[in-house]
């Protein structure tokens, strides 16, 4: 699988993704600095990854998702990659209109810097078919801006189409319907505030998250 991780000024888990990416597909991934206007040839995966680009100036990932890389991103989502926001990736895929709703600051203006319970409720996409719907993970978050919002009638669609795929078990930063995690319409773009590649081997404490990255290693075999 030929991935690549996005780095922007700002990015601090750029090589935690790198490494889990390496871990699990056996390749390490191209690092693509956002001044870059084109993406490597051939990608099966864009990763961005979490941190505070741009120090979270204007609104987390406003100023990001205006780099020239993200024209690429977006190009190469539209022609099908698989395309994962973690974190800061996924303030960045919202701000970028790559996915509905915006991530606002959490509920009593805390950092939430904790193991989370996630309930996996979509186990059908790419990212989860490694999943069993309605099964319980645990990864952990870091986030000041993980509070997912959107409209009533956007929030509605999501459901329906079954597009939340992560939802927080409990209480965590005020996301609308303890959402954690959406995919789009196409289901090739995911965007989730908990960090996966921090839970891949077992000096990490869990390996709960190395199953997405292997669900997308098997969705590319089964595809090429």
């Amino acid at each position: 699988m030929k991935s690549a991780v996005i780095v922007f000024p700002g990015s601090n888990c750029d090589r935690d993704m790198a490494e889990a990416l390496k871990l699990v597909t056996g390749r390490a991934p191209d690092m693509v600095w956002h001044r870059e206007s084109e993406l490597p040839a051939g990608l099966d995966l864009v990763a961005i990854p979490g941190g505070f680009s741009y120090g979270d100036y204007l609104r987390a990932g406003a100023m990001a998702a205006q780099s020239p890389v993200m024209r690429a991103v977006g190009e190469a989502a539209e022609q099908g990659v698989a395309v994962l926001g973690v974190c800061n990736g996924f303030q960045v895929l919202a701000e970028a209109r790559l996915l509905p709703g915006a991530l606002m600051r959490n509920a009593g203006i805390s950092f939430v810097c904790r193991d989370v319970p996630l309930r996996v409720e979509n186990s059908q996409s790419a990212f989860t078919c490694r999943y069993d719907a309605g099964e319980e993970i645990v990864l952990p978050v870091a986030h000041h801006d993980g509070n997912y919002q959107a409209d009533a009638e956007t929030l509605d669609r999501l459901e329906g189409e079954g597009r939340v795929v992560f939802r927080y078990v409990g209480e965590c930063n005020g996301s609308a319907r303890d959402i954690a995690g959406i995919i789009n319409a196409e289901g090739n773009v995911l965007g989730m505030m908990p960090h996966p590649e921090r839970a891949v081997e077992e000096a990490h404490g869990r390996t709960d998250g190395r199953r997405l990255f292997e669900a997308l290693l098997e969705t590319v075999a089964q595809t090429a």
